[in-house]
């Protein structure tokens, strides 16, 4: 079903229309006008057509207190009706679409073309068949393998695109796929609350009916459109449909229309579902964006352009296409967000200087090629231009554009844009199974950069799972919980009465899953953790609960942040009324004016005892890390009835019962993760709501901070006057005084959360930016998250508009889950340097040995099929081998590399210029003097189209070997002495090495003429798998030079990190591209002048000059055609280098650097 587009659904669904009295008393239409109708008209319309929510109720065959029976056929028979509660999903990209996208390639578009001319030469044959003497070589010209060899070449470079393209597109495939599995997941995680057979079930969100009676409550995300049928003070944020941004008053007699996609704010109450999927108020505007199907996208892409925000809010049905448009619209809103993650930044610019490098150097060998050939022939054996002889002209010219393409294809690390999207893959897979589902592949490469974690503490650093450990009742702090019979009967009965009441009936505790388990705790944590005192006195909270059920409730103050308090009233026999409070200690006591003494009697409670109760309970309390609650009542007569709108009037003179402390351990493995965090050189910061106490005390326990330290513990009101300047705003420069210290901020609000976070973004304090990650589970933290350069949401705890706004979602809420990321972060990085490392050696020799060889024997040494075996298939098969190595501790022992370290390490530069040197003696020993040490027939020199010899097939065979144990040696950059370290736990790497050895063997022996190939015998091999193993002994003499002795690698690097410095600049220009381009202008001719001191580096300074405008020049032309393509992250990975990087156009500036 997934495959049927909105439009057959939708009409599907219209056809069920006719047959609605199906034996329910209302039909699908009716209920849809009737969802489009607000406030008043609504009630009316309910009144007067159905006879109130009950009728309409009974209409729907429902129970309005029991729900529906949940008998399969009733079920079945509503879904048949009224639809079923999913959006279905828009169809994914075909392979072949997948394909095309990846033959967009630019150095696979050069290729296709060099091997297309090549093949059409050879099937050109040339006229003049008996023209002798046309020129040096080409008395060999006519040889019998003449039109069988010339089509060979050109069929082998295709073939060899071919794979790459189909690689590829596979991996986009798989990504696809696994983006899709990763969205069902997501879908079937969410669940929600529903009465059925007068039992509340937590039903996953697709599973709800035209009937249900939903419980809902605060940070909810409704799943479907409803009317309600009671609720208690509640509020509902409806901006995502209406874009009102004020929380909207529900009530059963004013505005009882619930859409789905909108947020509870505040309160709770039930709701009877009237309207599903496709029908409900997101499902029609959804059906409307997908409605035309493909003809319709181009219009669609505007549509959801001007609904950005709002299309990705009304998303209560993560359906996949609902995943998509969430991608699609945060990568839109992201642009000016994520300039770019880091590495893709760095990998553009070398793609880019790689490129410009190689075509340089093709171009010469071209010349020098036609050169040669021109004046040996003409000039200096004066031989005349024959008409005759042009197309055997042409034939050589055609062969010296092949050696030139085959230089060029050499010199552009096609492996990378794979390596980079296999290593992600690889992670973004198995983060997975560490609890990370991430949900923008670019967020895992980003979090090994990070430099400040901001982590909310309840739930994340701690357990979440609240228990009363220590109260103050009756005169006595006992500091732990009390016998019953200590405490006086009549106090414990309002005790009882007052927790089990004054909370909301869907928290309950529920017995272990597990025997010897935890009892489970359901609903609100702090309300379980009061209901658990209630049981550890003895007494049971649901037989009060039973004997005043929730509809008896007179009137509930449900709690909100303003409030920080919960209120219900409940009528008494006598017809007075009674009403309990409960919440924040300082809060209530300062309301309270008596308190229940040790005999259970009331006495004065005055100003001055209070603020002893604050210094000797609450403040010890929370010195141990707990969170206070104060349990009060009050009484009010029968006669006059009390205004209940006069809230601060009702919320005073209260009478207090007893002052709670309870704890929410901290996790046991959080400790150790923030200490590997630290030691990475990750600064773990806390933000929470609690008081400073608690917070400090936690924060200790955490290991965030430590006695005798130098660091800030603050509150939000004490944060934001040190910010914010006389006219309350707030300055840069304030925050920069504040958040270096800054380890605790605690009663903050959700704005804090986000002045700090985009303060420590957009700091220039230190020299490199800082990358924030932040963990949020509230409705309130989405602005943060969005803001913060990785957003963690917590899955569990985590509401629904908290996991829309992140990039990472911890499926365990767990912090040390967190380090993990960090870890792998880190290790995206590392293979991808360690693939580098590996492949700009291989580029480095063949390049040389292609130009050279072709410049001193007019034939490149190694041949355009076997560069293509060695470039692309080895390369393809060594970014396999290198990004799949998993992760070690060892990753968090160093600092991050922050955005401007180059990306090629001087380690790094000494081991590719190092085996260069080695392998490029080898090859020219080989080359000049190989026919007399392995006593051959020398190949140099030989004619157009000669069978292969045995001296080149040496020399290409060895050339393998050296790049297969070479393969060994780039699986450390940091120039560890042992590369075997751990080589087993990498099964990949060990197939690849082993299966590409066997190839080898067979392209050797059996390649023949495709390869240019002749076979060798047992001791040749002998000698090249030899030559090749000096390769590891050849790389242990490396690393023991020391970085120091090499001066100049240092200049390579610090070449590249000035070249950074100017984009570090309008890093905070982002939004102004003008304003950001003239800087990175001024920042470009203040290092020219740097530069042009030392003359001996012009030309560097020239490339770079045009290397700006020809990378503007790409940019331009291809954000326009990136942009359709990458809106998506499910989008091609073969643009991972480049489009990705172009795709965003407000990014143009800042693009880190990352130089060869």
């Amino acid at each position: 079903m997934g495959d049927m587009t909105n439009s057959d659904f939708y009409t599907k669904n219209q056809r069920n229309e006719g047959n609605h009295a199906e034996g329910f008393g209302i039909s699908l239409m009716e209920l849809r006008s009737l969802m489009e109708l607000r406030g008043t008209e609504a009630v009316v319309k309910i009144q007067e057509d159905y006879g109130g929510t009950e009728g309409l109720c009974q209409r729907l065959k429902t129970s309005p207190t029991e729900g529906l029976a949940g008998v399969a056929p009733d079920l079945e028979k509503r879904i048949e009706v009224y639809g079923q509660n999913l959006i279905p999903p828009k169809k994914p990209k075909t392979f072949l679409q997948l394909v095309w996208e990846a033959l967009q390639d630019v150095t696979l578009i050069i290729l296709e073309i060099a091997a297309l001319i090549s093949l059409g030469l050879s099937f050109y044959q040339p006229p003049g068949e008996g023209a002798e003497g046309c020129g040096s070589a080409a008395a060999g010209a006519e040889d019998e393998g003449e039109a069988e060899a010339g089509w060979i070449e050109g069929a082998a470079i295709l073939l060899s695109v071919v794979c790459v393209v189909l690689v590829t597109a596979f991996n986009d495939w798989s990504k696809e796929k696994q983006f899709r599995g990763l969205q069902s997941r997501i879908e079937q995680e969410q669940k929600f609350q529903v009465v059925r057979g007068s039992q509340v079930i937590q039903l996953p969100v697709a599973d709800i009916v035209v009937g249900d009676i939903a419980q809902i409550k605060y940070g909810d995300l409704l799943p479907a459109d409803g009317v309600l049928i009671q609720g208690n003070d509640l509020k509902i944020d409806e901006s995502s449909l209406t874009g009102e941004s004020d929380h909207v008053r529900k009530a059963a007699d004013k505005d009882p229309m619930l859409l789905s996609g909108t947020h509870v704010m505040e309160g709770s109450g039930r709701m009877v579902v009237t309207a599903v999927g496709v029908n409900s108020q997101t499902g029609i505007i959804f059906t409307l964006l997908g409605a035309g199907g493909e003809e319709e996208e181009k219009k669609e892409k505007k549509v959801k352009k001007q609904d950005g925000a709002a299309a990705m809010e009304m998303q209560p049905l993560k359906s996949a296409e609902g995943g998509e448009t969430d991608e699609k619209e945060k990568k839109k809103a992201n642009v000016s967000k994520k300039e770019k993650s880091v590495l893709q930044g760095k990998l553009t610019k070398l793609a880019v200087q790689i490129g410009k490098a190689g075509l340089v150097m093709s171009a010469i060998t071209v010349i020098i090629l036609v050169l040669y050939f021109a004046i040996d022939n003409f000039v200096l054996q004066k031989r005349p231009w024959m008409p005759e002889c042009t197309p055997i002209y042409i034939q050589y010219f055609v062969k010296f554009f092949i050696i030139g393409v085959t230089v060029l294809v050499v010199a552009v690390p096609e492996g990378l844009p794979l390596a980079v999207t296999i290593s992600l893959a690889y992670s973004v897979k198995k983060m997975m199974k560490d609890n990370n589902l991430v949900r923008h592949l670019d967020a895992c490469e980003t979090m090994g950069n990070a430099t400040a974690i901001c982590s909310d503490k309840t739930g994340t650093l701690t357990t979440n799972r609240m228990t009363a450990v220590q109260c103050y009742v009756g005169d006595v702090h006992y500091k732990e919980i009390p016998d019953p019979g200590a405490i006086n009967v009549k106090t414990l009965d309002i005790l009882v009465n007052s927790i089990s009441i004054n909370s909301a009936y869907t928290t309950k505790i529920l017995p272990p899953d597990k025997e010897g388990g935890l009892p489970k705790q359901v609903g609100n944590k702090t309300e379980c953790g009061l209901l658990g005192l209630v049981l550890e006195l003895k007494r049971d909270y649901q037989t009060v609960r039973n004997q005043i059920p929730e509809e008896k409730l007179y009137k509930v103050y449900t709690f909100n942040s303003v409030r920080k308090s919960m209120s219900t009233v409940t009528k008494l026999p006598d017809g007075s009324f009674r009403m309990y409070s409960k919440g924040a200690s300082e809060i209530v006591l300062k309301k309270c004016s008596r308190i229940m003494s040790d005999v259970g009697e009331p006495r004065v409670f005055r100003p001055r005892d209070r603020d002893e109760m604050v210094k000797k309970v609450i403040e010890p309390m929370a010195c141990d890390g707990l969170r206070t609650i104060c349990v009060a009542y009050r009484d009010f007569p029968a006669d006059p009835e009390p205004n209940w709108d006069d809230e601060n009037g009702i919320l005073s003179e209260l009478t207090a019962i007893c002052v709670v402390g309870i704890e929410d351990p901290v996790r046991p493995e959080v400790p150790d993760a923030i200490l590997r965090c630290q030691r990475a050189g990750i600064t773990v910061r806390m933000v929470t709501g609690d008081n400073i106490n608690t917070a400090r005390a936690i924060a200790i326990k955490c290991g965030i901070i430590h006695p005798g330290e130098d660091f800030l513990c603050i509150d939000g009101k004490e944060f934001n006057r040190r910010i914010r300047n006389e006219k309350g705003e707030v300055e840069q420069e304030r925050i920069d005084k504040v958040w270096p210290k800054l380890r605790v901020l605690a009663r903050s609000s959700p704005t804090d959360k986000h002045t700090l976070v985009k303060g420590i973004i957009d700091s220039t304090l230190v020299d490199q930016r800082q990358v924030v990650a932040v963990t949020g589970d509230g409705t309130n933290d989405g602005p943060a998250l969005k803001k913060a350069d990785v957003g963690f949401a917590m899955g569990i705890a985590g509401t629904d508009v908290a996991k829309e706004a992140s990039d990472i979602i911890l499926t365990d809420d767990n912090f040390s889950s967190i380090v993990k990321a960090v870890m792998w972060g880190r290790n995206v990085y590392d293979s991808i340097s360690k693939f580098l490392q590996f492949q700009l050696t291989v580029n480095v020799v063949a390049v040389i040995v292609a130009f050279t060889g072709a410049c001193i024997t007019q034939d490149s040494p190694l041949k355009a099929v076997q560069m293509l075996w060695v470039n692309l298939i080895m390369d393809t098969f060594a970014s396999l081998a290198l990004a799949t190595e998993p992760p070690t501790e060892s990753l968090l022992m160093r600092k991050p590399y922050g955005r401007d370290k180059p990306l090629i390490s001087s380690t790094m530069t000494k081991n590719i210029l190092g085996h260069g040197i080695y392998q490029l003696t080898i090859i020219f020993t080989l080359l000049f003097a190989g026919e007399q040490i392995f006593d051959i027939d020398s190949g140099r020199n030989a004619p157009l189209h000669s069978p292969p010899s045995e001296h080149y097939t040496i020399i290409f065979n060895t050339f393998v070997m050296m790049q297969l144990f070479n393969e060994i040696n780039a699986r450390k950059i940091h120039g560890e002495r042992n590369v075997f370290d751990g080589i087993f736990r990498n099964p990949i790497f060990c197939s690849i090495v082993l299966g590409t050895f066997a190839i080898q063997i067979v392209i050797v022996q059996f390649g023949g003429k495709p390869f240019s190939c002749s076979p060798l015998d047992l001791e040749k091999w002998m000698w090249c798998v030899f030559l090749g193993l000096g390769e590891l002994v050849w790389g242990q003499v490396i690393s023991t030079i020391p970085n120091s002795k090499l001066r100049f690698l240092r200049g390579a690097g610090r070449l590249t990190q000035k070249d950074e410095m100017p984009e570090e600049d309008n890093n905070d220009d982002q939004e102004e591209i003008d304003h950001a381009e003239r800087e990175l202008r001024r920042g470009q001719i203040l290092w020219f002048r740097g530069l042009n001191r030392i003359q001996t580096q012009i030309e560097v300074v020239n490339t770079f000059k045009s290397g700006t405008s020809f990378q503007g020049a790409l940019r331009r032309q291809s954000s326009t055609t990136s942009q359709n393509q990458d809106v998506t992250n499910v989008s091609s990975p073969s643009h991972v280098s480049l489009s990705n990087a172009l795709s965003s156009p407000t990014s143009t500036t800042a693009v880190p650097t990352g130089q060869c």
